[in-house]
């Protein structure tokens, strides 16, 4: 077999953890896809050269992680609305703001992540990448090699081009910091599988039915709405349930959300029907539960992340057999 062939064979079970890593570093799915591409591409390049003088997954981390700090150079943080200030309890604000003066979260499909290991799933959560983007693109580097990789400290460090002592101070600080800043357990109630049915049914059909005593009771009192790229966010029951009642809900028919899955949470696709009546791609709802309900929706509204969805942008397959005009 050619050598370059031979790398793509060896090289490809690491695709799906690789993407994780940059996400994990850069809060992108768009970018994580990028890097990796690019992390592939240099690696069939340079592998007639690598004749197993360390191991390949280390090697392509090494590549990986160093495409990702050159990526972060100069570059603002990624952000979600609820770290730029106060949430609002008016659902007549003005939308608008400066949205384009940040650098927004993405939320990363599962399908594109198929990790199993708990610390792996647990560390793709929204809220923790968002706080992880607060870490220095080094300490970041160093927290996700040792503590979701499983790399070594001397593996780090030749990855990183530093020391072990260099390494084991930015961790100690990296897991100082996220600890400061990152959801605790205890904030955190992911449902079973036939519980995350339900709570996504019940959310799809509250959106579709514009039935909102049925979402309300899906709340906690404290729930959180956001909705990058808008830079106003919302906090508590009340003000988010007369925000969508108002700004958000549609006719039944003129919605479809479709249950997906992102950050290892429950995720909705939501379509709308636009003014040619056929349901356009308009945002991707990221869901965290809590002890007492839905602690948060995240709504992104992005509709160029359908296709990393695997979700066409127009008419989604389950809406075809539905329509009646």
């Amino acid at each position: 077999m050619p050598v370059q062939e031979d790398f793509i064979e060896q090289a490809a079970p690491f695709r799906a953890e690789l993407i994780a890593h940059c996400y994990r570093m850069l809060g992108s799915v768009h970018d994580a896809e990028d890097l990796v591409q690019e992390t592939y591409l240099r690696g069939w390049r340079g592998y007639p050269a690598f004749e197993e003088r360390a191991a390949l997954r280390t090697w392509l981390y090494r590549i990986a992680t160093s495409a990702c700090l050159r990526a972060l150079e100069n570059r603002a943080r990624r952000v979600l609305p609820a770290g730029l200030g106060a949430g609002s309890i008016d659902p007549d604000a003005g939308l608008d703001g400066d949205a384009g003066a940040h650098r927004w979260m993405q939320p990363l499909p599962d399908a594109l992540t198929p990790e199993t290991a708990l610390i792996a799933r647990e560390s793709v959560r929204l809220a923790v990448v968002t706080a992880m983007q607060e870490l220095p693109a080094r300490q970041r580097a160093v927290l996700i090699l040792r503590d979701v990789a499983q790399f070594s400290a001397a593996e780090v460090a030749e990855v990183l081009h530093t020391t072990s002592s260099a390494v084991n101070s930015a961790l100690q600080r990296a897991r100082a910091h996220l600890a400061e800043v990152a959801p605790t357990d205890e904030n955190v109630t992911e449902p079973e599988d036939a519980e995350r049915r339900d709570l996504l049914d019940r959310y799809c059909a509250a959106f579709q039915n514009a039935d909102l005593t049925a979402l309300t009771e899906l709340l906690a009192t404290d729930v959180r709405l956001e909705m990058p790229p808008v830079p106003l966010w919302f906090t508590g029951r009340d003000a988010v349930t007369r925000f969508l009642a108002k700004r958000a809900f549609a006719k039944p028919g003129d919605l479809m959300l479709i249950p997906t899955a992102a950050n290892g949470q429950p995720a909705v696709a939501e379509y709308r029907r636009g003014a040619g009546g056929i349901l356009e791609a308009h945002s991707i709802h990221v869901i965290t539960t809590g002890a007492n309900g839905i602690a948060a929706v995240t709504v992104f509204l992005e509709p160029t992340l359908f296709a990393a969805f695997g979700m066409p942008l127009t008419d989604p397959p389950c809406a075809t057999a539905e329509r009646s005009w």
